[in-house]
Order: C-alpha cells, then sequence, then structure tokens
C-alpha cells in the first residue's frame, strides 16, 4: 500500500488523508455521544437512539444534494466549505447546553462527511485512470478504518479527564485538514463538466430514477447495509438479550479487533484485484462470504467462535466495498458522478435502520429469528446488486453494437 501512494500524485494523497484524518476525528467521538448525551441531556436511551439515528438520516438524504453541488462547483472549494461545517459541528456540539442546536451540529457534521467522501469519490475518477481505481478506493477505505480503529482509543482517554475533549480534538483535526488543504490542495480540481448545460436538482433526480442500473445498486446497497452498516450494535443487542454483560464486552471488544485486523491486512491486497470484467464474480463471492458470517453469528457460543465468523464477515465487506465504488463509477456520466456517489450515500439508510430492526426483532421473536431477517436482507441485496451488475453488462454490449 506504501508503495502506492508513493506511486500516486500529490492531489491524490491528499485527498486520500482527508479520508484518514477526518475518519479519526469522527471516530474519536462518535462512540461517545451517547454517554455524553446522558449525562449532559439527561436524555432515555430510546431518545439517545432518535437523536443520533435521525442526524445520520438527515445527514444521508441531505448528501443527494452534496453529490448535485459535486457536479457544479470546484472540488477544492467545497471540501473547504464543508470541512469547515465538519469543524463548526464538533465545537457547536462542544459548547451548546440546547439539545435542538447539538442535532442540528451533529446534522452539520454527518452531512459535511458524507459531501466529503461524495467530492473525493468522484475526484478519483477525475485524476486516475479506471485501472487505477480499484486499487485507490481499496486504500481509501484502509485508511478509514485505521482512523476507525485508532479512534475510539484516542476518545477514550480525553474522555477520561473531560467529556468535551473528543470534540475538540476533532475539531482541531478538521481545522489541521482545512489548513493544509487551504495551501497544497489543487485549487484547479472540479468533477463539473463545462460542457453540459446546468440542470436543476430534480431534474437530476429525474435522470437517476431512470437508470435502471443505479437503482438497483441504491436499493440493494440499502438492504445490505441493514446486515454490515452497523454490525456491532446488533451484535450487542443480541449479546445483551441472550447473556451477560462481560460475555458481551469480551465479544465486541474481539469483532471490532478482529473487523479491523483483516481491514487493514488484507484490503488493499484483495481490492487491488478485483476488476470490472468478473464484476458479478466478485459480487456473489462477497455476499457469500456475508451470509457465511451471518450463519457463524448464529451458532456462536465462544469468543473464538465469534471471531472467526466476524474474520470472514469483513472478507466479505472488503470484497463489496470496493466493488460498488468501482460500479457506480464506472456507470456514472462524467458530468452526473457526484450526484450519482449521493445516491450511492443512501445505503447509509440501511445501516441507521439496522440496529431499530433487529431491536424489533428481538423484542417480538425468538433472539435466532433476528439472524434469519438479517440473512434475508443479504440475499435480497445481492440480487439487487447482480441485477444492477447484469443490466450493466448488456447495456455495454449493446451499445458497443451500434
Amino acid at each position: 500500500m506504501l508503495a502506492a501512494l508513493r506511486h500516486y500524485p500529490a492531489s491524490v494523497n491528499l485527498l486520500l488523508s482527508s479520508s484518514l484524518f477526518l475518519t479519526l476525528g469522527r471516530a474519536i467521538t462518535l462512540p461517545y455521544l451517547v454517554i455524553y448525551l446522558s449525562s449532559s441531556f439527561v436524555l432515555s436511551i430510546s431518545d439517545i437512539g432518535m437523536v443520533v439515528g435521525s442526524a445520520l438520516i438527515v445527514g444521508s438524504l441531505l448528501s443527494l444534494y452534496g453529490g448535485y453541488l459535486t457536479d457544479k462547483l470546484s472540488s477544492y472549494k467545497l471540501i473547504l466549505c464543508f470541512t469547515g461545517f465538519f469543524v463548526t459541528g464538533f465545537v457547536g456540539m462542544c459548547v451548546t447546553n440546547k439539545l435542538w442546536l447539538f442535532f442540528l451540529f451533529l446534522v452539520s457534521f454527518n452531512f459535511a462527511y458524507s459531501v466529503i467522501d461524495i467530492v473525493v469519490k468522484a475526484a478519483f475518477g477525475k485524476l486516475l485512470p479506471v485501472a487505477e481505481q480499484s486499487k485507490v478506493f481499496s486504500v481509501r477505505y484502509t485508511l478509514i478504518n485505521i482512523g476507525y480503529a485508532v479512534g475510539p482509543f484516542i476518545g477514550a482517554g480525553l474522555a477520561h479527564w473531560n467529556m468535551k475533549l473528543p470534540f475538540m480534538m476533532s475539531a482541531l483535526l478538521g481545522l489541521g485538514f482545512f489548513v493544509v488543504y487551504s495551501i497544497f490542495g489543487d485549487r484547479k480540481l472540479s468533477s463539473a463538466d463545462p460542457a453540459n448545460a446546468p440542470v436543476s436538482f430534480l431534474a437530476v433526480g429525474r435522470i437517476l430514477l431512470k437508470d435502471y442500473r443505479l437503482v438497483c445498486f441504491t436499493v440493494g446497497g440499502v438492504l445490505s447495509a441493514v446486515v454490515f452498516g452497523q454490525f456491532t450494535a446488533y451484535i450487542s443487542q443480541y449479546l445483551v438479550t441472550t447473556s451477560t454483560p462481560e460475555f458481551t464486552y469480551q465479544v465486541i471488544s474481539s469483532v471490532v479487533a478482529v473487523n479491523a485486523a483483516v481491514v487493514i491486512c488484507l484490503q488493499y491486497f484483495v481490492g487491488k484485484h478485483i476488476s470490472h470484467q468478473y464484476l458479478n464474480q466478485w459480487l456473489t463471492a462477497g455476499f457469500s462470504l456475508f451470509l457465511m458470517g451471518v450463519v457463524g453469528f448464529a451458532l456462536s457460543t465462544t469468543v473464538l467462535h465469534w471471531s472467526l465468523a466476524v474474520a470472514i464477515f469483513t472478507l466479505g465487506e472488503i470484497i463489496v466495498f470496493p466493488a460498488e465504488y468501482m460500479f457506480i463509477d464506472r456507470i456514472a456520466p462524467t458530468h452526473l458522478r457526484g450526484m450519482y456517489y449521493g445516491a450511492q450515500n443512501l445505503s447509509n439508510l440501511g445501516g441507521a435502520l439496522g440496529p431499530v430492526l433487529c431491536g424489533f426483532a428481538l423484542a417480538t421473536q425468538s433472539a435466532h429469528f433476528m439472524f434469519y431477517m438479517l440473512a434475508a436482507f443479504i440475499v435480497a441485496g445481492g440480487c439487487f446488486y447482480l441485477l444492477g451488475a447484469s443490466y450493466s453488462r448488456r447495456h455495454d454490449q449493446s451499445s458497443s453494437t451500434r
């Protein structure tokens, strides 16, 4: 991976650094939002879930407009602007004592993170040839997981001293990136295509809905994100229901560590071999591993069993993520790449719904029913992905014969 980073131009490495440092800022604070909201605003667990989940959902929906802006405005200015929103969100959450303002700042930082994510992915399509894109998406996803692996430990140390320190550190990381990018960023970088006439946001939305390939991948992404979007949350819910708090803590600690280790060690190695020619086979392999992982969760009775199951599950994750990025970049028209990535970001809705659906299943059915439900989401999501990929192949074949 280090060799790949040395091979990329400085503008690509700077964009990759945004994924690491902004994700690190996010990961430092997010795990402690529940504790902070409970102690600072005296909210119940259900109310906290509503605040955090609603902010994630609103941020995901707003990211569609962020994708629209990506196709219209300078990438350099957008990154600086939304990094400013990112910093403002953390500073605001740190200083406000009003819940409604806290919610707005939480939405602001989630929206900013989503838009920067879209701008970066769209920029890769401009800066790198198709052959390099699977590698750069794998590098990016590895850096993101390094941020998520390291961030909570930094947050835990800071929160031990003061619950506001994680917010301040997250804001400082965002501010540091803002300063560096304002100096060294590529001011000419833009995903906008001046050759195309301006189109309204609603008109672009109608264009997206007519692309069967994108609709299939978006629906498939939402369904499958129910399973992999917040998997530690529903594992915690299941274990709290069926075992002791001590065992739950042991399993979750092991699951998080194994997930991070597998991604960091194997993401780049696996991801660089994923190609457009065999996209269906890669997706089938990825979703099969997801399904095997969920079956493993259902059968697990020891920490070792849970660790092995999550290792298999994570192998599916490191295949599906770069494959879906490559697919979206392939089908997206140059002047609509941002909107296509914005539509892909709607899969975060599935991640937000996962703990809610699993909580309802655990409350109304036998505990193992949750895993049957998750398996059904995997199969349905995989079918939509394969439909989209198959339609794309037929579309390419018909285009080549004209």
